[in-house]
């Protein structure tokens, strides 16, 4: 082990614009100084020691003046003198000094305070010399036996580390701290004992737990989760012991304590597959989030009710407690109730499918009456799409729903009228019983409909799925209706002049009658309104809508109206009733094509708008067959492809899911019988504990991919030449929030380098943790020094700095070797990840940042080009395979990802082929990226700026 890598058990702050005191001074204060100024003194020397200093000559002067002491503050600070003073010569032997040291640590054992037994209990852990605790081993064992539980437990860490390091010193631990076991009562002492019994003797533990099994669910809780590792740990290396113990696991998921019920419900899992213990497992997850107001542990346990869900043979079981599950809806928080309706979509079943839609119903309900949160709106479209889904693979199941959610097309969110109004059109499409249902349900809410894209949804369902006469009547009654009195630019002028009143115009007209039920009429009192100047509110919503100059929505009713008089001209055979019914819907659109051409509203019609409602004025008067196959049928047809092109994709996605979970056998893979197994083999298994604490330590195995390059030596940067006198080269090691460097420095000179630091700086949103502590290095010696580095967001960073050094026997001046900057990838950071057309489109509108980058590549086929984008940018293409496919010179696709720090990346590639160039030419086009930082957004264009052309090997 080098000497960075000591283990410190000790960190002490130090300021660095203090001026180091002088050894004299120290020696004064040590000797002849009062408490106060000992305690400082003492302070001093501590922090100087740590920077490097070796103070030789105060060794002695401690021992004399200030170990007698009795003072608790001086006590604790030689306890931390002791820990990091060297105690042994040059060549390894102890100093004689310290036989005097020793003997001061026995008296401290035998102090009658209880505070001084305990902490120099605790220091003799930290010993590694066994000369020194040799003497100490009496006083040790008499501390078990001590009237306080503190000085007992710490005796027993102390008894425990010193078995564990010098077993010579106490062969009988074991059997010692056994019968302390025994006889102890505190909880505290206890678990310690156990503790070691399970590093210690195995056996003795497991004896202990015999005797005492059917009372474990009334330890305290410290012991109860160090029995569980113990029964875990047991199991694991030797199966056939899981009978004997799994009982006790069960007693410890009905523990008090929400610790000991999760790793029991963890150790359940993984000794036991059988239903009963997997239902008891996943219902103690679900207890624990539901009673657990930590939002973070409500994430950690719903991750392994997922994990459990991913086993093909849980998860029948876990569809029984599909509606438990659901109580988890109770959680305010949207990130736990994402999970929670995911996970209970994707364990729904025939068998349950109706009792998850009356709940999300009910929930949809309660949505609408509680006060505005600013996760409510979110939550409604979370609860929407979830039942979209379920009445798409439950069909039956459509109509209890559609009734309940065509309430929200009039909400004022229009994200999750939005959804609705996806949902409905899909509905009425695929289910030829419902549209009778969702005509009259639209038609209800149709005048309350309060947004315009909703409005112009709504006016597309009714024009393309009503077919009677009734029905195609009523649509034209609410447009009226929603239009108000025409010609529409006589009547604002009239309006604005004072000639017309509103209450005469709702008198006047028939079809404004019902104007007091219109929600924008109610609540704002329209009628009884006496200001004629502003009439914004009185207005009926889509005139509202055109006079605000949103002309979109007239193109949409003109297309409305046009389907609506060619259907009713087929279905009424009365010339005059065709011609009145033509004429009105002509009158609806010249109305509003003069309103656009005025200077009324707000922005002018644009000539988009009026080409389109013109196209229809034509349309209607020349009634040809064709027109009408276009507008009737064509455009059905359209809707029914898409529909189901995407139903195709997610069956893929389903199928890809499912084979991946689904666990394959070969026909020629060797069965293993447990009896027949031996012991060593058992153990092959992966420890969860050991796994745990190697992933919360940094250390994961990761499995290195075939590529060489892909290797660790890949990971390696070299800081500086092969003729400088110092060389050193650092491997970059990633582990999520954490850079580790491991920085390799040889000693190139024959000379003895002394202070040998390596200094670091960082550029970007990096944060060196601590500085690396200098060493001596030998002539022709090397060693590791390790810097840690917190990373903040996802954007380049950079490493710099230098090594300085001091030569010894040298006059001059210090050394320095200056280093090759580290460049941090931003590709560890990056994941693939998928969102909806909707949440991409919205997210490209609000990011700020874009960074436009141009194809540079000697990549002649625009598929390659993609795939090596999404290789090297770690996104994921969110354009279906099936709009890629093909060939036609040019290619669009969207790419998305996120960063572990929760930050999105979008980007969307624009290429095309060259066919001029001939065959060879590579592609050409742009990307341009948009993200919600800058750094990101540039990070992601320098890392395509750099992969963009292929490596030939």
């Amino acid at each position: 082990m080098t000497a960075a890598e000591n283990v410190c058990y000790t960190l002490i702050n130090v300021s660095s614009d203090s001026e180091p005191p002088s050894e004299v001074s120290l020696k004064t204060d040590l000797e002849k100084g009062e408490i106060k100024a000992k305690t400082e003194a003492l302070k001093k020397v501590i922090i100087m020691i740590l920077n490097g200093e070796k103070l030789p000559g105060l060794l002695m002067t401690i021992i004399r003046f200030v170990l007698p002491l009795q003072d608790h503050t001086i006590k604790k600070l030689l306890l931390v003198f002791w820990e990091i003073v060297p105690k042994t010569t040059p060549d390894g032997k102890l100093l004689q000094e310290m036989i005097l040291v020793c003997d001061a640590y026995r008296k401290d054992l035998q102090h009658p305070n209880e505070f001084i037994r305990g902490s120099t209990l605790r220091f003799l852990c930290k010993l590694k010399e066994s000369e020194l605790l040799e003497p100490l081993m009496p006083a040790i064992r008499a501390c078990l036996e001590h009237r306080h539980s503190y000085v007992r437990r710490n005796a027993v860490l102390a008894i425990y580390t010193i078995y564990r390091n010098f077993e010579h010193l106490i062969p009988d631990a074991p059997e010692l701290i056994h019968d302390f076991l025994v006889n102890e009562k505190d909880a505290s002492c206890k678990r310690n004992a156990f503790m070691m019994l399970i590093h210690a003797d195995q056996d003795r533990a497991l004896d202990y737990l015999s005797t005492c099994i059917d009372q474990v669910h009334t330890f305290g809780d410290i012991l109860q989760l160090v029995i569980v590792e113990l029964i875990y740990k047991v199991c694991h290396a030797n199966p056939s012991e899981r009978a004997r113990f799994i009982r006790c696991i069960y007693n410890l998921l009905q523990s008090s304590s929400p610790a000991v019920k999760y790793e029991a419900a963890g150790t359940l899992v993984t000794l036991s597959s059988a239903p009963t213990a997997i239902k008891a497992a996943a219902q103690c997850y679900i207890d624990l989030i539901i009673k657990e107001s930590d939002n973070n542990v409500k994430l950690i346990v719903l991750d392994r009710l997922i994990e459990l869900k991913d086993h093909p043979t849980h998860e029948r079981v876990l569809q029984d407690l599909v509606m438990d599950i659901l109580r988890v809806l109770t959680t305010p928080d949207l990130e736990v109730r994402k999970k929670t309706l995911q996970l209970a979509l994707d364990l729904v079943s025939s068998r349950n499918v109706e009792e998850l839609v009356i709940v999300l119903k009910k929930e949809v309900i309660k949505t609408n009456n509680v006060t505005e949160h600013e996760d409510t709106d979110k939550y409604r479209q979370l609860l929407v799409r979830t039942l979209h889904s379920c009445s798409v693979r439950f069909p039956d199941m459509a109509a209890n729903v559609i009734p309940v959610l065509m309430e929200f097309l009039s909400d004022t969110n229009e994200a999750a009228a939005a959804d609705v109004l996806e949902f409905v059109r899909e509905a009425i499409q695929r289910f030829d019983s419902l549209r009778p249902l969702i005509i009259e349900k639209m038609l209800e809410v149709f005048h309350a409909i309060k947004t315009v894209k909703i409005y112009r949804g709504a006016l597309w369902i009714l024009g393309e799925y009503c077919s009677t006469k009734d029905d195609i009547q009523n649509v034209m009654t609410e447009v009226r209706r929603s239009l108000g009195e025409i010609p529409i630019v006589e009547n604002e002028i009239k309006k604005e002049t004072g000639e017309v009143k509103p209450e005469d115009e709702v008198s006047a007209a028939p079809a404004q009658k019902l104007v007091t039920e219109m929600g924008t009429y109610v609540t704002q009192s329209a009628l009884s309104s006496s200001r004629p100047s502003k009439k914004e509110e009185d207005r009926p919503p889509l005139r509202g809508f055109l006079m605000d100059g949103d002309f979109y929505v007239a193109a949409s009713l003109a297309t409305t109206l046009t389907k609506l008089a060619l259907r009713y001209v087929a279905i009424v055979q009365d010339k005059k009733k065709q011609n009145s019914f033509v004429a009105e819907a002509m009158l609806i659109m010249v109305t509003v094509l003069h309103l656009g051409k005025s200077s009324l509203p707000k922005k002018p019609i644009t000539d988009d708008d009026v080409d389109r409602i013109s196209l229809c004025l034509k349309v209607l008067s020349e009634c040809s067959p064709l027109m009408n196959d276009i507008f009737n049928k064509e455009c059905r047809k359209s809707l029914s492809h898409m529909l189901t092109i995407r139903l195709e994709e997610e069956k893929l996605s389903q199928k890809k899911e499912s084979e991946k979970r689904n666990v394959t056998v070969q026909a020629d893979d060797p069965i293993s019988f447990m009896q027949l197994t031996a012991k060593n083999e058992m153990t092959s298994k992966e420890d969860q504990f050991q796994l745990s604490l190697l992933a919360a330590m940094g250390n994961t195995q990761r499995k290195e991919a075939a590529d060489p390059l892909a290797s660790k030596l890949n990971k390696v940067t070299q800081l500086t030449g092969f003729s400088d006198p110092v060389y050193a080269e650092a491997y970059v090691h990633v582990n999520q929030y954490d850079i580790v460097l491991d920085v390799l420095v040889v000693n190139q000179t024959s000379d003895t380098l002394q202070n040998c630091t390596l200094e670091l700086a960082t550029l970007g949103d990096l944060k060196l943790v601590e500085k690396p502590s200098p060493l001596t290095l030998a002539p022709h010696d090397f060693a590791n020094i390790k810097a840690n580095v917190k990373v903040a967001s996802t954007e380049n960073g950079i490493i710099f700095g230098n090594i300085v050094y001091d030569v010894s026997g040298a006059a001059s001046d210090r050394n320095c070797v200056v280093l090759s900057d580290i460049h941090i990838d931003i590709m560890d950071y990056i994941q693939p990840a998928s969102c909806t057309d909707a949440e991409f489109r919205q997210m490209w509108a609000e990011f700020e940042w874009e960074n436009k980058v141009t194809v540079n590549t000697n990549i002649i086929d625009l598929n390659e080009y993609l795939q090596h984008i999404l290789k090297s940018t770690n996104m994921k293409c969110l354009t279906p395979e099936k709009a890629l496919s093909g060939f036609c010179g040019f290619m669009a696709a969207n790419l998305y990802a996120r960063s572990i720090f929760g930050e999105d990346a979008l980007a969307n590639v624009s290429i095309e082929k060259p066919i001029h160039l001939g065959p060879d030419a590579p592609v050409n086009g742009h990307i341009r990226i948009r993200a919600k930082s800058q750094g990101m957004a540039l990070s992601l264009g320098d890392k395509i700026n750099l992969s963009q052309k292929k490596m030939t090997i």
